[in-house]
């Protein structure tokens, strides 16, 4: 099954956590939007997640999460101790619609993510091809 990741981006960053997972593509989430959760549960800021918002659309990069890894991205993200949630969603990409889950926050919207993190996410989103325009508008958003 693939995962789709907005917030993590980083072709080399999920290898190191996915050592058995490719990244096969990108695509995009149509009806979500990039936010920021959870100002209380890290200190230097919010943390990315996705809500629904219809008309808005988040970059994403699809992996072939293999059996040996999906274990170890719930122990990451959380999903046991309840801090994201595992969603099913459909992820619009140039070869047609795809199936994917990703990791949704499971409190509620709002906070500023820290500078650094948001640089973060506007590199990653950068080396696994976003559009230009997709970047600067990631870079341009408020921080800490």
């Amino acid at each position: 099954m693939y995962a789709a990741y907005g917030s993590n981006l980083d072709p080399g960053r999920m290898r190191a956590y996915c050592p058995h997972s490719p990244m096969v593509g990108t695509g995009w989430l149509e009806g979500w939007r990039l936010t920021f959760a959870g100002d209380t549960v890290m200190p230097e800021g919010s943390v990315a997640t996705v809500v629904e918002s219809e008309g808005d659309q988040v970059f994403v990069a699809l992996y072939d999460i293999h059996t040996f890894d999906a274990q170890a991205l719930d122990d990451l993200e959380g999903v046991a101790s309840g801090t994201y949630r595992k969603l099913h969603v459909r992820v619009a990409t140039l070869e047609g619609d795809q199936f994917a889950w990703l990791y949704a926050f499971t409190g509620y919207e709002g906070g500023l993510p820290s500078a650094w993190y948001l640089s973060e996410l506007a590199t990653a989103a950068e080396k696994a091809g976003a559009p230009t325009d997709y970047v600067a508008a990631l870079r341009a958003r408020p921080a800490l």
